[in-house]
């Protein structure tokens, strides 16, 4: 009988004590939000607080000096330009292969995954397999996989087996010059990519 209450009271304890440590770990998140910071993923794959900036700020950017989730943005408002419906589904963090589905005047989808990565970091044959695989889950016919950098070997073949269209750096660039609303400074080059 005295061990059962002692058991109780171990229980009651331990209770008490994980509700005393739960809040603290809810207000830390909410005073990053006040804060107006979002968590995002840099090209490492580890999470840093950056405060997001506004759209105007976003297009005067060369591509180096945008992070992963402004890369997004970017992308979204080029998209909405020229003339696409942009749904925003996995910006700045746990995507599952997909940042943005696109669908285009004739209803369409397409599953499109940002990379914003450094010209020496090559996106790999499972981000191509991952978008592959995440497409179905957003109901799309096509997928586009669009990178600051380029793909490695494996991952190009696994793009043209599994019919992914990619825009590796340059081609992006060319096509976001074309485009008359993005006006990088100057201060920065798109060549030097840190990300």
């Amino acid at each position: 009988m005295t061990s059962m209450i002692l058991f109780i009271l171990a229980i009651a304890a331990l209770g008490a004590l994980a509700g005393i440590m739960q809040p603290k770990k809810k207000r830390r998140k909410r005073s990053a939000k006040k804060a107006g910071q979002k968590s995002v993923r840099t090209a490492q794959n580890r999470r840093v607080s950056k405060t997001i900036r506004t759209d105007e700020v976003i297009l005067k950017s060369a591509l180096n000096d945008l992070s992963g989730f402004e890369f997004e943005r970017l992308l979204a408002l080029y998209f909405r330009d020229q003339g696409y419906v942009v749904h925003e589904v996995g910006v700045g963090g746990n995507d599952g292969g997909v940042d943005l589905v696109i669908v285009d005047k004739r209803g369409e989808r397409t599953a499109v995954q940002a990379k914003c990565y450094a010209d020496h970091n090559s996106v790999g044959v499972t981000v191509v397999r991952e978008l592959v695989a995440a497409k179905r889950n957003h109901n799309c016919v096509l997928s586009l996989l669009v990178t600051t950098s380029d793909l490695t070997q494996q991952a190009k073949k696994e793009a043209e087996q599994f019919k992914v269209d990619y825009w590796h750096g340059g081609l992006l660039e060319q096509k976001l010059r074309n485009w008359s609303k993005w006006q990088p400074t100057k201060k920065g080059s798109t060549k030097a990519l840190s990300r």
